[in-house]
């Protein structure tokens, strides 16, 4: 009798344990919820994974993955206009609800990060609505002009509040994993990584292994190997026509790098005066190496024979564009390097305008 009674309690034991060995559960129940697509992309160290579902109980959704190695989920909702981060634990499940009008108020439990971020931000419930709601009004509401700017200067007044309210969070939790988040959400600022530094000296060093501050680590460290002043980083490519370059061949006293793409139209070279500076100035005071996401050479060969100017282009063939994108941390599209003589980095922009205004005051006496 004994024996039969164990039989039986394991076999329901196992029975149990095999509804689901997924790695990663995420389940929601959402309030508001109109468009019943959900997206979700998981991150980690290796590809992304994405998935999507179709809520067939309003608001209501369970998303499941059988692999490991996966830091963070990403949830787009409503056309992907909204959005909510899970931060993972492997066989734990995560929860999410809330009202998805105000994204960054959803409840996230299934963490020690998520319920720090979503307690903190419940803190802070009433700035968040208003940033939501003055945001909404701004970009979706026609007002007049004097409205808008009023919105526009309420919004910015909303926004410097809650970033007061995250700066204290983070210096006040110096051992939360959570700050490292907060830190990540609100003080990068492109080119610029005084704020970034100062704040991840605050962090405890107990958690310095958590992968996202080794992440933000590197961002600083990238961002800081082309700001203004630095020596600009080498290379050796080779140009559509198979002649090699390093930043050393190029020997005129100014070297400027454009990187760009041919479905970007503010890269064209027009737009960005490039055609103007390329035929203004001898050779000998300026070279241009453009770094395009052409992955077709021939295809750029063809189209250069019908231009007048003989352009250095290095394409994304054997992956050399693609190099050189990370080397110079391009994050966006277009990006100018000006380079001087000593190989220091005098010029960083997207703004064609400035280029020419630059190289005017640079080399006004050195016209073809």
């Amino acid at each position: 009798m004994l024996k039969n009674f164990f039989l039986v309690f394991t076999l329901l034991f196992y029975l149990c344990s095999c509804g689901s060995n997924a790695v990663y559960k995420i389940e929601g129940k959402l309030t508001n919820l109109e468009d019943p697509l959900v997206y979700i992309v998981y991150e980690g160290s290796g590809d992304n994974i994405m998935d999507s579902i179709t809520c067939t109980t309003p608001g209501q959704f369970n998303f499941e993955l059988n692999q490991e190695g996966f830091n963070t989920a990403t949830l787009f909702f409503e056309n992907k206009t909204k959005h909510v981060t899970v931060f993972l634990e492997p066989q734990q499940k995560a929860s999410i609800t809330g009202n998805i009008k105000y994204p960054l108020l959803l409840q996230v439990k299934g963490s020690r990060i998520n319920e720090k971020l979503s307690s903190f931000y419940k803190s802070i419930s009433s700035l968040i609505k208003e940033e939501t709601d003055l945001y909404d009004i701004l970009t979706t509401q026609e007002t007049s002009t004097g409205g808008d700017t009023d919105i526009a200067a309420k919004l910015t007044n909303v926004r410097h509040q809650i970033e007061e309210s995250v700066l204290s969070f983070i210096c006040d939790n110096p051992k939360e994993e959570a700050s490292a988040v907060l830190i990540q959400s609100y003080f990068i600022i492109p080119d610029d990584t005084r704020k970034l530094d100062e704040l991840l000296a605050v962090l405890d060093p107990q958690i310095a292994d958590f992968y996202l501050i080794k992440d933000l680590s590197e961002y600083s460290n990238r961002a800081k190997r082309t700001a203004l002043g630095a020596e600009a980083p080498g290379f050796s490519v080779r140009n559509v026509y198979g002649k090699p370059f390093t930043l050393d061949s190029l020997t005129a006293d100014y070297k400027l790098l454009a990187f760009i793409a041919p479905w970007c139209e503010m890269c064209q070279t027009d737009i960005l005066h490039l055609d103007k500076v390329a035929t203004e100035y001898k050779k000998k005071s300026l070279d241009i190496l453009l770094i395009s996401l052409d992955d077709d050479p021939k295809e750029v060969r063809d189209f250069l024979k019908k231009d007048t100017i003989q352009w250095n282009i290095v394409t994304d063939s054997a992956n050399q564009a693609a190099v050189l994108f990370d080397l110079y941390n391009i994050n966006i599209l277009p990006r100018c390097f000006l380079i001087d003589e000593n190989n220091k980095i005098i010029l960083k922009t997207d703004n064609g305008v400035e280029i020419t205004q630059t190289l005017a005051n640079l080399l006004g006496d050195n016209k073809k």
